[in-house]
């Protein structure tokens, strides 16, 4: 299959500079060669520097849960970076809980029942 290059080169001009640094550092892994030269050319577009894509890099890999081949895993309900994961269930439709799964969390989806009480307004005391 081949990689439409004009198609990526839209979707890397309309895609926000984190999204663009976690593809060049986290998900670099499993991405096409080219599609690597296109984000990093949008990079220095954007006057991102290498020191800062590698700021980035290592603040991921601090944080990033990776699986067990290596790469990066994706939020189970975006395309960021996982940073937490957890055990929840698999809902049909939405509501009807059907079996338990591995879920994977960014830090917007993240639950705050790992949040310890001192730490989560929240929660009571």
């Amino acid at each position: 299959m081949e990689m439409d290059l004009e198609r990526v080169k839209r979707n890397v001009q309309q895609a926000p500079t984190e999204d663009l640094l976690d593809r060049v550092t986290v998900y670099r892994h499993g991405m096409e060669q080219a599609a690597l030269a296109i984000i990093e050319e949008e990079l220095r577009a954007r006057a991102v520097s290498p020191a800062e894509v590698k700021a980035h890099a290592e603040r991921r890999r601090a944080e990033v849960r990776f699986l067990s081949d290596g790469t990066a895993a994706r939020c189970s309900f975006c395309h960021r970076p996982a940073i937490a994961e957890g055990w929840g269930w698999h809902r049909l439709w939405g509501l009807v809980p059907v079996f338990p799964r591995l879920f994977y969390y960014c830090n917007v989806h993240r639950p705050f029942s790992d949040v310890t009480p001192e730490g989560d307004p929240h929660l009571p005391e």
